[in-house]
C-alpha cells in the first residue's frame, strides 16, 4: 500500500499514537487539550488511519487498542521528500535557501538543517 500524506486531524492522532505507542480511543482523547473532540470523531479518524495502513489494533471484545504500523521517522522522511519534490524542485539546497531567507537563520541553524537533511537523505531505502 502506498503511503499518503496525513490530513491535519489524522496527523494530530498519529502524533499522539507515536507518543503513547498504543492506546484506546479514550486514551487518545485524553491527550487533546480542552475542548476535547467527540469520541465518534476520533473513532472515525482512527478507522480511516487503519484503512490507510497507518495503524493496527488488538481487539479486546468490542474495544480496540490501536498502535502505529508506520514509524514517525518513516513518515517524516516520506513527508519531507514530498515537500522537497513538490515545492523545491527536488532540491534540498533550494529548501535550505528558502528557510535561510525567510527565517533569517543563523549559520549554525543552517549547518544543523543541512546535517539533518543529509542524514534523512542517506537513510533513503
Amino acid at each position: 500500500m502506498e503511503m499518503k500524506e496525513l490530513t491535519k486531524a489524522e496527523d494530530q492522532i498519529m502524533q499522539i499514537l507515536w507518543k503513547l505507542e498504543k492506546a484506546f480511543v479514550k486514551d487518545i482523547i485524553d491527550q487533546f487539550p480542552n475542548p476535547k473532540p467527540a469520541y465518534n470523531t476520533v473513532s472515525t479518524i482512527v478507522r480511516i488511519l487503519e484503512k490507510k495502513g497507518f495503524i493496527g489494533y488488538k481487539a479486546y471484545g468490542k474495544t480496540h487498542e490501536y498502535y502505529p504500523l508506520i514509524t514517525k521517522e518513516n513518515y517524516t522522511r516520506f513527508y519531507l521528500n514530498n515537500m522537497v519534490t513538490g515545492y523545491f524542485n527536488g532540491s534540498f539546497q533550494n529548501l535550505v535557501s528558502f528557510f535561510a531567507k525567510e527565517n533569517k537563520m543563523k549559520v549554525q541553524d543552517i549547518d544543523q538543517l543541512v546535517a539533518a537533511l543529509e542524514k534523512i537523505k542517506s537513510n533513503k531505502p
